[in-house]
Order: structure tokens, then sequence, then C-alpha cells
């Protein structure tokens, strides 16, 4: 009798999460899909289906609902989906559950805002030696969810095993590349949701597509002056997890962190333009910027997401700044 196939664990069933343990389910693996709530878990394996997060789209039949988080302890490697400020509360939970050499691979793009600290060494402080990695790319969780072609990028410091869970989680419609850029890829992740956001004020204030362009080439530069100033591989950046998912999330309002942007272009108040859902770049921006101030690298785009979110500046404040700083060489 041949061995079973290890699990790949799903820690968070919202969008994103239940769009991965379908594309792990489709790669051939069994998936356990855990999420807090008892009532959401029972819902999910009688109706096979998210409707909350993700309706119309089933659930595939290697997929197993839980919500005991112990139930993840025998997988393979488990893939944390839950939003960045909650990372150090859920790796502090699974690693009461956890063995110590089970991957846990991040998910969610975003800088812890309490301490500034980025989410791979969150998670490192929670689980001392244990592996981590990064997977990031241009991916919205209804494309994957529903099997459309989708890239993305996973990084990992040990090649081998960036390598086996890249092979791992690709399938028909998922394709998995690999690197050993930890750092480049988390933050391509987080500082593309900040520049999206000034993106989507540009479209909902009815400034063009030239200045959207231009916002998305500037933003780039800012994304690569940040990593670089923080141990980031500038090719990485140029990649999957970088630029990739930088014109993806700066291009659609499928991407919240656009839409919010948006939202603040048409004359809404933050509160407003958020509806009371979670919008990760607004809460990473303040971070970025105070690591960026860190190091001395200048990154005029977030600082002024950054003002407009603070009720510092006006949006118009904002393009006024940006239009009036000194002529200087592109670089």
């Amino acid at each position: 009798m041949s061995a079973p196939i290890p699990t790949i664990g799903i820690a968070g069933a919202g969008a994103w999460g239940t769009a991965l343990a379908n594309a792990a389910a489709n790669a051939g693996n069994p998936v356990v899909l855990w999420m807090r709530s008892p009532e959401h878990a029972a819902a999910l394996a009688a109706t096979r289906t998210n409707e909350r997060f993700l309706p119309g789209v089933a659930l595939h039949e290697r997929i197993r609902p839980t919500a005991a988080l112990a139930d993840l302890a025998q997988a393979r490697a488990v893939l944390l989906v839950t939003p960045a400020q909650t990372t150090r509360e859920m790796s502090a939970a699974l690693a009461g559950v956890l063995p110590p050499a089970t991957p846990l691979v991040l998910c969610a793009k975003g800088i812890e805002r309490a301490s500034g600290s980025f989410l791979c060494d969150v998670v490192e402080e929670a689980r001392p030696g244990a592996p981590v990695a990064v997977l990031s790319g241009p991916s919205f969780a209804d494309d994957v969810a529903r099997g459309l072609p989708t890239a993305v990028t996973l990084a990992c410091r040990d090649a081998a095993l960036a390598e086996d869970l890249a092979t791992a989680l690709s399938g028909p419609t998922l394709r998995v590349y690999h690197r050993g850029d930890v750092r480049g890829v988390e933050i391509g992740g987080a500082a593309k949701n900040v520049l999206a956001i000034a993106c989507g004020a540009v479209a909902g204030r009815g400034l063009g597509e030239s200045a959207k362009a231009a916002l998305i080439a500037r933003g780039f530069a800012e994304l690569l002056r940040f990593a670089r100033a923080y141990g980031g591989d500038a090719e990485t950046l140029m990649g999957l997890s970088g630029l990739g998912d930088l014109v993806l999330t700066c291009s659609s309002a499928h991407s919240r962190n656009f839409a919010f942007g948006q939202r603040l272009g048409q004359g809404m108040s933050v509160a407003e333009a958020a509806g009371g859902k979670l919008v990760e770049g607004a809460a990473t921006a303040s971070a970025l910027v105070a690591l960026a101030r860190a190091k001395a690298v200048d990154m005029p785009i977030a600082e002024a997401v950054d003002r407009i979110l603070s009720g510092a500046w006006t949006l118009d404040q904002a393009v006024d700044a940006l239009m009036n700083r000194p002529v200087k060489s592109e670089h």
C-alpha cells in the first residue's frame, strides 16, 4: 500500500485562503482549511461553497474545512492566509500545534504596524528556527479560485525547500516560481498595496491614464530603492512579486487597495472609503514610511498616501506636492 499524500494546511478561510485551498487541491494535495468559526466550518463542509467570501465557487472535494487548529499539525506545510496585522497572534497559536520543522508560508502582504517589523521577522520571533517562506505575486482570489491561469513566486532561504513547496503547490492553472530572496518578495507585496491606494486616488479624481502610468513607474522606483536599502534583490522586484503585482494592483478596481483609493479620490473620507473592510495598504502605510525614513529612502508617493490617510494632507495638496518637487535626473 502506498503512503498517503501529506496534506497542505491553510490557516484562514477568507477569499484568498479559500482560493489557495482550491489551487492546492487542484495540484493533487489533500487540504485542511482552518477557520476560527465552527459554524463557518460546518457550513463550508455542508454546502461546499464559501458564499461569504467567494460566492459561486465550488470547494474542491479534496478540501476538509475545520475550526480545530490542531488539525493542521500533520500538514507538510501550512499557508498562513490571515490578515497581516494578525500575523503575530496566529504565528504564536500555530507554534503551539505545529512541529518545529513544519514550514509556515506567509500569504498576507504587509508590515506589522505596531512594531514596524517585516512579517517574516514576526513569524521567526514566534517560531525560532522554524522554516518560513513567502508566497506573493499578481493574483486575485477570484481568478485563482476559478482556475484562471496565474503565476506567483514563493521565496524561502532554503533553496531545496523553496523548490519542494513550489512544486507541491503548482498545478494546471497555478504556476509557482521559487526564489531565495525572502525580503525582496515580502517587500514587493507590502509596498505595492500602499502605492495602489495612490493609483486608485488618481483614477477616482479623474486625473487621467497618463498620470496613473507615471505613478506606477515612479512608485516602482520607490519600491526598488526601499528594497535595496533593506537587503532585497533588485532582480526579484523586476519579477512577479514586484513589478507584476504592482501593475495588477495599481490597475484594477478588483484590488481592494485600488478601490479604496478610488473612493478617496471621489471625495469620501477614509472611513467611508474603507466601508468597514480591511485595507492592507492603509494599515501598512505608516510603517512603510517610518522604515523608509529610518534608512533615508526617498518615497514621496508613499509619504503622500500616509499623509492623506492621517488627515495631514488633502488629495489636492498631495498632487501639488508631488508635481512641485525639484526637477532632477530620473533614477
